[in-house]
């Protein structure tokens, strides 16, 4: 009989846990574990009142758990300790959200996976670990192609007043707000990234307009142009994608692939897919 397994990517807001037992799939959501703000108490506590009474008293084996914050070690023991605590007799693994990343996107060959969601991040990944890595700054120095840089970009337009009349009517109608509430949120509001993502909402559903084309293929090609163009291996290596941003915009990631004569590899809307098929395989 095989092993049972729970799978979980957890960013800072939502967790998806998968239970892979015999075959079967059962997939659970639960709050967002961040390291950086919950300690290990109240990761034991969310877990046994979120997660565990939904596995029906199963004995898990094995936990993979990838997360966000999870690069940094103390972090990465602190939530194992938690996890350990509600799963005393399974393994547990912990790493973070660029792992997750690449083990989907690359499995157990050699690849460059890229992250683009409401951040951006990018490895080349041999097949086991991750050898480079062109590191992420953030949404205030870096992220390039990230919805929050995509965003930033999408206000940037409107408080400029570059948007024309017509752009400039379809945001006021969708947002409803104005320079001193966005300068707000934007400078003293707690997680400004995750407001500032929000407007790449905004270029998805006005594609076609040539200033809305112009936006998200300059931050694309600005996350080729610092990120993807480091590596060596890009001009040998599939490219790969994962992210709401690179799933809701992969036709211009192919264009992109193209002009700069990259191998195009998966595009996934999220890892966990990936990692499925990553941890069946063992």
């Amino acid at each position: 009989m095989s092993s049972i397994k729970l799978i979980a990517d957890s960013g800072a807001t939502k967790a998806e846990w998968c239970l892979l037992n015999n075959g079967k799939k059962k997939t659970i959501f639960t709050q967002g574990i961040s390291p950086y703000f919950l300690n290990t108490h109240q990761i034991v506590d969310l877990l046994r009142k979120e997660l565990y009474p939904r596995l029906k008293n199963i004995s898990i084996d094995e936990v993979h758990y990838y997360g966000t914050g999870c690069a940094n070690p103390a972090n990465a023991r602190l939530v194992k300790k938690a996890i350990q605590n509600v799963f005393a007799d399974a393994s547990v693994n912990v790493t973070h959200d660029l792992m997750a990343a690449a083990r989907a996107l690359c499995g157990r060959k050699k690849g460059i996976a890229c992250i683009l969601g409401t951040g951006s991040n990018s490895c080349y990944y041999d097949g086991k670990k991750i050898v480079k890595n062109s590191p992420g700054l953030g949404y205030v120095l870096g992220d390039e192609g990230s919805g929050a840089y995509l965003g930033k970009k999408v206000i940037q337009y409107y408080l400029y007043e570059i948007f024309d009349d017509d752009l400039r009517a379809r945001f006021d109608a969708k947002y409803t707000t104005n320079r001193i509430e966005i300068l707000e949120n934007v400078y003293k509001k707690p997680m400004p990234n995750r407001y500032l993502s929000s407007f790449a909402l905004f270029l998805a559903e006005n594609r076609g307009h040539y200033m809305i084309e112009n936006i998200i293929e300059d931050g694309l090609n600005d996350f080729f142009f610092n990120h993807l163009c480091k590596y060596r291996e890009s001009l040998i290596m599939p490219i790969h994608f994962v992210g709401s941003v690179a799933y809701g915009f992969k036709d211009v990631l192919r264009e992109l692939c193209k002009t700069y004569g990259y191998d195009m590899g998966k595009i996934l809307k999220n890892p966990m897919e990936g990692l499925i098929d990553y941890h069946s395989a063992l």
